[in-house]
């Protein structure tokens, strides 16, 4: 199996559009291909790149970039920094920025994404010691939507036609036109303008960034040529350390090179910002439609690639939060779609700001699949991964709402980076995890040269284990454990573990009891579908746990209850009781029984029950059916599996 190493960068551009089946919506990025077309800025035939093409790129393009990003935010300090590191970066990237027909559409994205991520802190903002002119303007802007505000700007203060807008922004061309109308007329009203006249309105604030000090090109090439060093040579800080450790030192002559602190770009009485970019993903940073193509059947296209910045930002399936970590600097989703409406691929990398961070991350992000609540879905298996990145799991999920899909989700760590890869297919087409376990290696390799990334990836090697532990009762089962029943589309709902004084998984044979001095942490729980229509009341899943002195007194307590069950129908003539399967171990025990009550001339209960033993800790499952609400065969027993993987949990 191959797998691929980091390809070349490319740049993205916004848009908005649904991502995943079913998932909400959020602003994107769709990728944009550099073509291979004339040279660029007299850069594309050169290995170097070239510093004076740069130098005229950045006079042509940092006032209006920085007048384009006040405009977004209404915050001039934000905006300065923004567009400085946004500068910077390009140049760290510059013989591929080069390259493109419109470099300007590289850095403008870039700049507003740090602007908006620094200036959300605190509402719109107002700035002080500006006209009343400027200031309202800026206030008339920010009663504008983000999208349309981006649409407003971009089709009054950019060079940019309609077309290339609406690829910007992430929409159709017709929508574009609606925005940008309802935007102008807003606008307009607050403003107290006609809409022919919004461009002249910005001319006041072109002018009041007429005294900004801009530092020169070198500068920022010297910059970002540290930047570049930075990360190509991370690794050597390392073996420096080693050097250190053993005696030998470095010196310098005194001379610092030169750092982002040094820059100067303010406006009239203004403080020069301190802050320095942080480590950005890029879109080149993800997989690729041709490597999800190599892993999974069917043809894939990429939909979108987002920041998560707007919206929710819930772009994958059982997504819970924006970000996995506490301290994401840097994140990137990007959604693929197949041949069909309910086929889909995605994929995610968070950079955090410590290793400590991204471990807290990797565990929230496995946390969301393994414990997912979106409405019917339930857990197949859940693997570990080797050879791939730091640590690396795979949850396998149905989806049992029309259309029947199987998803397998898979988690990695490399570092400071969390990587996700999730896949929605028939379950025909994913049968297993072997897909995903390779996209997952892919996703690992197209980041693991970052300097805060660990381990790449190898060819993976992947093996069952238990389910991880989820809610503050994971000795239990949950509702993501639950399998389907017959003739019911409406989703499980589980009561809350409570003390377990009346045990209502027992049957009348064997009335066993996990609220007696032997047994300790007794707790039961049930499920019931309360959506469903025409259900009897009988009707549920019944489960309880509880924790025996050692392991011989919990093989006594099964033991009771095997012989009560053997010899409940000698007993009681209303009652049969057929053995289905049973295990016996030193570790374990599982027994599953099949019971028929007559509980009238005309009317006969037929349940299920399975006794489980894990070490020293005990557990009980009953299933009460319906007439014609039935689980599948074999799911009552898979699912006293399942009870017993996480029986050991209440140790």
């Amino acid at each position: 199996m191959a797998i691929l190493t980091r390809r070349g960068r490319r740049f993205t551009q916004a848009r908005r559009i649904r991502s995943w089946p079913g998932v909400g919506q959020a602003t994107v990025t769709r990728t944009a291909c550099p073509d291979h077309g004339p040279p660029r800025l007299g850069t594309v035939m050169s290995n170097k790149p070239d510093p004076a093409a740069f130098a005229t790129f950045y006079r042509e393009v940092r006032d209006r970039l920085l007048l384009q990003t006040w405009a977004l935010t209404g915050d001039l300090p934000a905006a300065q920094a923004a567009v400085r590191d946004a500068l910077t970066v390009s140049w760290h990237h510059w013989r591929k920025v080069s390259r493109l027909d419109d470099p300007e559409s590289y850095v403008r994205p870039q700049a507003w994404s740090r602007a908006l991520r620094r200036h959300t802190t605190r509402p719109f903002h107002k700035e002080k010691d500006v006209p009343d002119e400027v200031r309202d303007t800026l206030a008339a802007l920010g009663k504008l939507p983000l999208v349309q505000r981006k649409v407003l700007l971009l089709a009054h203060l950019s060079r940019l036609p309609l077309d290339q807008i609406a690829r910007e922004v992430g929409l159709a061309r017709a929508r574009v036109e609606r925005e940008l109308q309802s935007a102008s007329s807003a606008f307009s009203l607050s403003r107290e303008v006609e809409s022919t006249a919004i461009p002249s309105v910005f001319a006041p604030m072109a002018a009041h960034l007429d005294d900004v000090s801009w530092p020169e090109a070198d500068t920022l090439t010297r910059a970002g040529t540290r930047r570049r060093r930075t990360h190509t040579f991370a690794a050597a800080a390392a073996a420096v350390v080693v050097l250190l450790g053993t005696g030998w030192a470095v010196t310098s002559d005194g001379q610092s090179g030169p750092t982002l602190d040094g820059l100067r770009l303010t406006g009239p009485g203004e403080s020069p910002s301190s802050s320095a970019p942080v480590p950005e993903l890029e879109s080149t940073d993800l997989v690729t439609a041709e490597q999800v193509n190599g892993r999974l059947p069917g043809r894939w296209r990429v939909d979108l690639t987002s920041d998560s910045s707007a919206d929710d930002g819930l772009l994958l399936p059982c997504h819970r939060q924006r970000y996995a970590g506490k301290d994401v600097e840097s994140s990137l989703v990007r959604t693929f779609t197949g041949r069909t409406p309910d086929a889909a691929v995605g994929s995610s990398a968070e950079v955090a700001g410590s290793e400590a961070g991204a471990e807290a991350a990797y565990d929230n992000a496995l946390t969301w699949y393994a414990a997912c609540q979106d409405s019917r879905f339930q857990l197949l298996s859940t693997e570990q991964v080797r050879r791939v990145g730091d640590e690396a799991s795979i949850v396998l999920l149905q989806n049992w709402a029309d259309p029947v899909r199987t998803i397998a989700v898979g988690v990695a760590r490399t570092g400071q980076l969390t990587t996700t890869v999730a896949a929605q297919l028939p379950p025909k087409q994913l049968k297993n995890s072997t897909g995903i376990s390779g996209l997952l290696a892919d996703s690992v390799n197209g980041v693991c040269d970052l300097p805060e990334a660990g381990a790449c990836a190898r060819v993976p090697v992947t093996r069952e284990v238990k389910p991880l532990p989820i809610g503050r009762n994971p000795a239990m089962l949950d509702e993501v454990d639950l399998p389907p029943v017959t003739g019911v589309n409406k989703p499980w709902v589980g009561t809350r573990p409570q003390r377990a004084t009346v045990n209502l998984a027992a049957t009348r044979c064997d009335t066993t009891s996990f609220n007696t001095d032997a047994v300790s942490k007794g707790r039961t729980r049930s499920f019931v579908i309360p959506e469903a229509a025409r259900l009897p009341e009988e009707f549920g899943l019944t489960q309880s746990v509880g924790q025996l002195r050692n392991q011989a007194a919990a093989r006594r307590f099964v033991e009771q209850v095997r012989t009560k069950m053997s010899s409940c129908q000698d007993r009681d003539l209303t009652v049969d009781v057929t053995e289905l399967s049973s295990e016996r171990a030193k570790q374990r025990d599982l027994t599953l029984w099949r019971v028929s009550v007559e509980v009238s001339d005309n009317r006969t209960v037929v349940y299920q029950m399975s006794i489980i033993r894990e070490g020293r800790n005990v557990s009980q499952l009953g299933f009460i059916p319906a007439d014609s609400v039935q689980m599948v065969a074999g799911d009552f027993a898979t699912l006293s599996d399942r009870a017993q993987d996480r029986l050991g949990y209440l140790s």
